[in-house]
């Protein structure tokens, strides 16, 4: 089995970036754990704060590809071409968010993947991506 993760903007910043939010953890260190986790799995890993190329490697990934899983960031609330490049491919896609995004800002509780998406996983911090490679198995 196979399974991408794609983080969006900021992202790189776990560990450093709010971490009342998003905790200490970089996603790099929980990347290690969920390979441990998961030994029979191949899983990969990519980060951009740039949209086409979050759009690019969904495309890259989504015919080939068991499953995807999406943290899109921001780009969640503004990105209707990340939304169609979920509806685009045929690998289904996890959007995942560390945090429970609509107990933030109104403006977070709009996404334009989760209508693509074979659901949604949110608020449970890093085990969100675990969740979301259980849902996978």
């Amino acid at each position: 089995m196979k399974i991408a993760i794609i983080n969006g903007p900021n992202l790189n910043l776990l560990g450093k970036r709010e971490p009342e939010v998003y905790g200490s953890q970089t996603f790099e260190d929980y990347f290690e754990t969920l390979q441990k986790t998961y030994p029979n799995i191949e899983l990969s890993y990519y980060q951009s704060n740039i949209e086409g190329e979050l759009i690019g490697k969904i495309q890259e990934f989504g015919f080939t590809y068991d499953g995807i899983i999406l943290n899109a960031g921001a780009y969640t609330h503004t990105s209707i071409g990340l939304g169609d490049a979920i509806k685009a491919v045929t690998t289904p896609v996890i959007e995942v968010h560390i945090s429970n995004t609509y107990a933030r800002e109104s403006f977070r509780h709009q996404s334009y993947l989760s209508g693509n998406a074979k659901g949604v996983i949110l608020g449970f911090g890093l085990k969100s991506y675990n969740l979301a490679i259980q849902s996978f198995l």
